[in-house]
């Protein structure tokens, strides 16, 4: 069975941090984070919702990490509400996340029908 770990907001933080004073928990994490290849990464809303606060008060400004954000907030409140369908242009076609989500996008759905 594979351990499901937690993931707190100061680690993803860290993580995403490249100044020289955090290099070194940086390096550490990845690398422990690495070791456990085969683990299930948990985070909840709150800890998306504090780490996108962080980013924006240190100024980080990175669209690709945003648009993830977004994503993962969408995925935790679909989850939480025990949907079973995600409809999202930008999310992966087809992906089923914990064996309970399946992310579909519409517009690929529309264009079948129409086709």
């Amino acid at each position: 069975m594979k351990d499901r770990i937690f993931i707190d907001t100061n680690v993803l933080v860290y993580i995403h941090l490249f100044d020289e004073e955090s290099q070194d928990k940086r390096k550490a994490l990845q690398n422990l984070l690495h070791r456990r290849i085969d683990a299930e990464l948990i985070i909840n809303v709150q800890v998306i919702n504090e780490f996108y606060n962080v980013l924006l008060r240190k100024n980080i400004e990175d669209n690709v990490i945003q648009e993830k954000i977004h994503s993962q907030l969408e995925i935790c409140l679909a989850s939480e509400n025990s949907c079973s369908i995600l409809y999202s242009e930008d999310m992966r076609h087809g992906q089923v996340i914990e064996d309970s989500l399946k992310i579909i996008n519409p517009f690929k759905l529309i264009s079948s029908v129409e086709g």
